[in-house]
């Protein structure tokens, strides 16, 4: 007879582990996205609460020192004629991105600004907290088609903190990552280095060394729906003559891609790129998407602005194409599925929600190393400024 069916086997098992404990995880989410097609759900107008910058060796800076100011070629001249390959390897410092960053310098900027919060201290406690890319990802989950994520969720003193994991796939990926792939990255951020300057009206200098460390990051406050949700993200430039200097609508976003030539071609870069775009640009508030289209060769001779709210035009009419209200009403399920699974406060214990293309969103439990990402610096410094409670009046 298995002892683990006898009542005494049943005892053992409690004594042997009464910390983990765990409890049971949820049902699933379904993905599809005919399931999400309603109206746009409410999405408040993100305001920006602060900001931060990592310097050259990704050191935390709460200030605007990495910002840089947005300074495109002159449109009345021959043109832009920007060689993405310059510099590379040789003036090229990329980011160690063995390094598992978490959420840790949004909490350091958290710790920073926690008792100036709009919305009064209170507010932290039923919001969301995350960065940028992560809701960036649930936004195209209905879409996407190749790759999968793993999203860390634990709940500290109410609010929820939403953390990325490296899937194995995605890391397997990352160790194999082809040269031509890496160059690609490289573009990128050369691109950002011939559009950009380091002060108001002063010219870009594409001469220096291209280092990834490097960010300016915007922190923005906004609400999904019923929740509301504090996240961060890298902002590329800002732009001096924007209509309104008030962020983040002087933000810009850069990218790079190859020239289109056929209409196929450019029927996928609206369905698959500008979906990406536009999630990467509508959550925070950015108006616009600069992007450079290189030739073979790597060299930029065209520029391209898609206003954030007139990307969705490019495939209205496109049966394959993406819908932003099923985006959206996908993350706000999801943000409401986190919500209700994740019920325990406890800064320790994980629910690691996790996709692959074509299934459901399922959840797992663990406690501790390897899935808690809230660091004790983190919690000690938040749990020592908790108020104490009122002292009872002692009876006369």
């Amino acid at each position: 007879m298995d002892p683990r069916g006898t009542k005494r086997g049943a005892e053992k098992t409690e004594v042997a582990e009464p910390r983990n404990k765990l409890p049971r995880p949820a049902p699933s989410l379904p993905t599809d996205p005919a399931l999400y097609s309603g109206p746009f759900p409410f999405y408040r107008r993100p305001s920006e609460l602060g900001c931060f910058s990592l310097d050259a060796q990704r050191q935390y800076h709460g200030d605007a020192r990495a910002l840089r100011y947005y300074s495109p070629p002159p449109t009345n001249g021959p043109g832009p004629n920007f060689d993405l390959r310059d510099g590379y390897p040789d003036r090229y410092q990329p980011r160690d991105e063995e390094v598992q960053e978490r959420l840790d310098h949004l909490l350091c900027w958290l710790l920073e600004h926690r008792g100036r919060l709009e919305g009064g201290p209170g507010w932290l406690a039923e919001a969301i907290v995350t960065w940028r890319g992560h809701l960036t990802k649930l936004l195209t989950t209905p879409y996407e088609r190749q790759e999968g994520w793993q999203l860390a969720a634990s709940r500290f003193q109410g609010t929820l903190y939403l953390s990325e994991v490296e899937t194995p796939n995605a890391r397997a990926q990352r160790l194999a990552r082809p040269p031509l792939l890496r160059e690609l990255m490289y573009m990128g951020y050369k691109f950002e280095q011939y559009m950009c300057a380091d002060k108001p009206g002063s010219s870009p200098d594409p001469s220096g060394e291209v280092n990834t460390n490097v960010a300016f990051c915007s922190v923005l406050r906004s609400r999904l729906g019923s929740h509301p949700l504090l996240f961060s993200g890298e902002v590329d430039c800002t732009d001096p003559q924007a209509p309104s200097t008030q962020p983040p609508t002087c933000y810009v976003e850069l990218k790079t891609s190859k020239e289109m030539h056929s209409p196929g071609q450019w029927r996928s870069f609206y369905r698959h790129k500008l979906l990406k775009w536009w999630a990467q640009s509508f959550l925070p508030g950015v108006p616009n998407v600069v992007v450079g289209f290189r030739n073979p060769d790597g060299f930029v001779s065209s520029l391209k602005t898609f206003p954030t709210m007139k990307m969705f035009e490019y495939v209205r009419n496109d049966g394959d194409g993406w819908n932003p209200s099923v985006c959206m009403n996908f993350c706000a399920a999801f943000l409401s599925f986190a919500q209700s699974t994740v019920v325990q406060d406890d800064p320790r214990l994980v629910h690691l929600f996790s996709w692959e293309p074509g299934g459901p969103v399922t959840v797992s439990v663990h406690r501790d190393a390897p899935y808690a990402f809230l660091p004790i610096w983190y919690v000690e410094a938040m749990t020592q400024d908790l108020p104490s409670p009122p002292k009872t009046p002692s009876p006369k």
